[in-house]
C-alpha cells in the first residue's frame, strides 16, 4: 500500500507520515512546504488548488490522507477568503483528483470536533444533529465533510471522516495555545488567558491522533465518521497551572475572550474505540512534559545554529 498525505509537512500530517512509515506503508507527501523532520519520504510540491498538480501526485497511490488545511481558528478569522479556498476548494480538488484517478481505495479526511460547537446538546457523538455554524472555520470543515460524502454516494469513492480533538505535542504550530503558553513561561512573560479560563478541551497527544489515522484504514471505517477525542477535560486555566507546576514561577493573567470560541462539549469517542480499537494512551500531563522537553531542545538547537552562523560570517 502507498499513501499520499496532503499537508504531510505540517503538525498532524508529519506525525501521520511517521506512523505510516513505522507500519511499513509507503508514503508520499503533497505540500507546498518541504518536510523537515525526516528525509526518507517522497515529496511532491504542489497546491491543493491546482487540480493538475494533485492528479500528478496520485500516480501509484492507494489511499489519500487529506490533512492539508488552514487549521488555526485565528488564521481563518483573519483570512476568511484564503481559508475558504484551501479548506473547501482544496478538499474538492482532492476528491476530484481521486475520482479521475479511478484506483484510489479511500480518502481519509481530517475534520474537527469544532463541528459540534453550535449543537444544542452538551453531550454529543457522531450521530448528533449538527447546526448552522457560527464560525467560518467550522463551516469550511463541515463543507469538506459534505463534499466527501457526496463523492462517496455519487461516484462510489470510499471516504472516512475523522473529527480530531485538540491536538498537542512536538511540532505543534507556535500559534496554538500550549506553544504560546510554554513560550511565554520560558521567556519569563505572564501567561494570558482569554476569558475566565473555564473553556475546556479534551486534548489529544499528536502521536495518539496519528495512530487513529492509521487505524482508520480498516475496512470497517469505509464511509464512517469517528471522533478522535481525548479522555481528560482540561480547562485553559488548568493548562496554565500545569505549565506553572512544571516550570516553576510563572505569572498568569486574564484578558477578554476571542470571537467564536468553542466553549467545549462532552464528545464521545466510543465508536472509535469499539470499531477501530482506538483510544488515547498518553495522559495530558505526560504529553505536556514531553512537549516542553521537545520545545526546549528545539530552541537550544536554534541558538546553537545561530551561533555557528554568526561564527561563519565573522570569519
Amino acid at each position: 500500500m502507498k499513501a499520499l498525505v496532503t499537508g504531510g509537512s505540517g503538525f498532524i500530517g508529519s506525525h501521520v507520515v511517521d506512523k505510516l512509515k513505522s507500519k511499513g506503508i509507503e508514503v508520499r507527501v503533497f505540500d507546498m512546504v518541504m518536510p523537515t523532520y525526516r528525509e526518507d519520504v517522497e515529496f511532491y510540491q504542489g497546491s491543493l488548488l491546482n487540480l493538475d498538480e494533485m492528479r500528478m501526485a496520485l500516480g501509484g497511490i492507494d489511499v489519500i490522507f487529506h490533512l492539508g488545511a488552514v487549521a488555526d481558528v485565528k488564521d481563518v478569522f483573519q483570512e476568511p477568503y484564503y481559508s475558504e479556498a484551501i479548506n473547501v476548494r482544496g478538499t474538492i480538488s482532492v476528491l476530484e483528483a481521486a475520482r479521475l484517478n479511478g484506483s484510489i481505495k479511500r480518502v481519509i479526511y481530517g475534520s474537527t470536533t469544532w463541528v459540534y460547537s453550535d449543537t444544542q446538546e452538551q453531550a454529543v457523538n457522531e450521530d448528533s444533529p449538527l447546526h448552522s455554524p457560527s464560525h467560518l472555520y467550522t463551516a469550511t470543515k463541515l463543507a469538506g465533510e459534505y463534499y466527501c460524502f457526496s463523492y462517496s454516494r455519487l461516484y462510489n469513492l470510499d471516504v472516512t471522516i475523522l473529527r480530531y480533538g485538540i491536538p498537542y505535542g512536538p511540532r505543534a504550530r507556535d500559534t496554538a495555545v500550549i506553544p504560546i503558553f510554554v513560550r511565554k513561561a520560558l521567556n519569563g512573560e505572564p501567561i494570558t488567558i482569554a476569558g475566565d479560563g473555564s473553556q475546556y478541551r479534551k486534548f489529544v497527544y499528536v502521536e495518539d491522533l496519528a495512530e487513529g489515522n492509521v487505524l482508520a484504514l480498516r475496512s470497517i471505517a469505509k464511509n464512517r465518521i469517528y471522533n478522535l477525542e481525548g479522555k481528560e477535560p482540561i480547562t485553559i486555566k488548568q493548562i496554565a497551572e500545569a505549565i506553572q507546576g512544571i516550570l516553576g514561577n510563572v505569572k498568569i493573567e486574564y484578558i477578554s475572550g476571542r470571537p467564536g470560541d468553542f466553549s467545549g462539549k462532552e464528545i464521545s469517542a466510543e465508536l472509535a474505540k469499539k470499531e477501530l480499537g482506538w483510544e488515547p494512551k498518553l495522559s495530558f500531563e505526560e504529553g505536556l512534559r514531553r512537549y516542553i522537553k521537545w520545545y526546549q531542545e528545539r530552541e537550544e538547537k536554534r541558538r546553537t545554529d545561530n551561533k555557528n552562523l554568526d561564527k561563519i560570517f565573522k570569519e
